[in-house]
């Protein structure tokens, strides 16, 4: 079997969703804690958590333009978790799921421009 460069992006786009899904619905009380660690507004969770799932079903739209602005989105929101992550003096590995998420959605970006 022959593994295109599309079917590559669909999978990447299918890693996206279910991982921010998983962390955001099914681990929300380490997201919980990890805000309140960090000492970052309520609120501030549950708006990046709503922009997070929206921008993550975006990237499975048939619109070109949807897709920019969800992995856009994802790049922003992770952009903002990576520098969060260097401010709370984080170890490497802590960022790692952040830094992996910023790769898959830039290329999904890159590939949808």
């Amino acid at each position: 079997m022959k593994l295109s460069l599309e079917i590559l992006i669909e999978i990447l786009k299918i890693i996206a969703l279910v991982s921010i899904l998983f962390v955001w619905v099914v681990r929300y009380n380490n997201i919980q804690n990890e805000f309140e660690q960090y000492k970052l507004p309520k609120w501030l969770r549950d708006v990046v958590g709503i922009l997070k799932i929206s921008f993550a079903v975006m990237l499975h739209s048939s619109i070109k333009s949807v897709i920019v602005i969800g992995s856009g989105g994802i790049l922003l929101l992770m952009s903002a978790a990576i520098i969060t992550h260097f401010r709370v003096k984080n170890k490497v590995y802590k960022m790692l799921p952040a830094l992996a998420l910023f790769s898959i959605s830039l290329i999904i970006l890159l590939y949808s421009l």
